[in-house]
């Protein structure tokens, strides 16, 4: 499986496995994920299965330590010298899941922030998940009051190096 970073050349591809992962009201727009790749598509770890977009990781960065509802909607908000990681999807399509893709994406995205020098990561996730995220060294910092995305609650996960 081929691992790398994002163009604009993937927004289609990208749109679409979003869609299959997400219902509706917390699944990122098109228009979105344009931007986002326009301001920090070095931050969009995606997986191949040949010319297949199976999974991806996204995510910018910021020197504010919580994850807030305004940083998926504004991509303008990165920061590429910020000290955290943010993750705002982890995306894999059903058909390829438990297969440790998503893993292996988020292990990149944990390396490549090491190298890049950041204080560490910072994602949200439904309760269902926080053991999974617990297993790459995340700590529960328990319901976010700082994101209610898709009109659900979040728990924010952080990992410090």
């Amino acid at each position: 499986m081929l691992i790398r970073t994002a163009t604009l050349d993937d927004l289609e591809a990208i749109s679409a496995v979003e869609a299959e992962c997400f219902p509706p009201a917390e699944a990122a727009t098109k228009e979105e994920f344009e931007q986002r790749l326009r301001y920090y598509g070095t931050h969009f770890w995606l997986m191949f299965d040949k010319e297949k977009l199976i999974a991806f990781v996204d995510g910018f960065v910021t020197n504010e330590p919580d994850l807030t509802d305004d940083m998926y909607e504004n991509a303008q908000l990165h920061n590429e010298n910020g000290e955290w990681q943010m993750i705002f999807g982890v995306n894999t399509l059903p058909s390829y899941r438990r297969h440790g893709y998503a893993g292996a994406l988020i292990r990149q995205a944990i390396q490549d922030a090491k190298e890049q020098n950041r204080t560490g990561l910072v994602l949200t996730c439904k309760d269902a998940l926080v053991d999974y995220y617990a297993t790459f060294g995340f700590v529960n910092e328990g319901i976010s009051d700082k994101s209610r995305h898709g009109g659900v609650s979040w728990n924010q996960m952080r990992l410090t190096f």
